[in-house]
């Protein structure tokens, strides 16, 4: 099984590009299904999960080696900063501030602001980092998110290393 998956790069990258690609679906079923606002945290942590499919997602279309490496490693570095941001979210959820200083709501930035600064705030996200919204077995979905980061990175960090010693 484990020859499987690292005895072949592309499918093994290939794989992880479709598992982001389902975990972004799975955060657009929560944001426009069942209603649940991203904050700014969630934001970025999607662009990192984007970054991570579509770097994999290329190395996996290509069979030069050196094309594999390079989308491997910017999709490493790009998980862990996803990590990192979960991470911080996870403990903004532990402990939260007294005074929330994460994002505003749509209708207050619109208010607010004039359009043309409104714009980019709504993309941002607008929900509160320390929130909890939804869980599953006692883990938030910033806990989530961190595990599947972590993961992410770990199998990546492994491809990476299998094909360093395997030439």
């Amino acid at each position: 099984m484990i020859h499987w998956y690292f005895g072949a790069p592309r499918r093994a990258l290939g794989l992880i590009c479709l598992a982001c690609v389902l975990m972004l679906a799975f955060g657009l079923y929560l944001q426009h299904v069942v209603g649940l606002e991203p904050c700014p945290m969630c934001i970025v942590q999607r662009y990192a999960l984007m970054l991570v499919a579509l770097f994999t997602g290329l190395a996996a279309l290509f069979n030069s080696r050196g094309l594999q490496v390079t989308g491997g490693v910017l999709a490493l570095v790009a998980a862990v900063g996803g990590a990192y941001t979960a991470a911080q979210q996870s403990w903004l959820q532990w402990y939260p501030p007294e005074v929330v200083s994460c994002g505003r709501d749509l209708y207050g930035m619109i208010e607010t602001f004039p359009l043309k600064r409104a714009l980019p705030m709504i993309f941002r996200g607008g929900g509160d980092c320390s929130k909890i919204d939804w869980s599953l077995f006692g883990l938030t979905l910033a806990n989530w998110s961190f595990i599947a980061f972590t993961v992410l990175a770990l199998l990546l960090l492994t491809l990476l290393l299998r094909r360093r010693t395997v030439r």
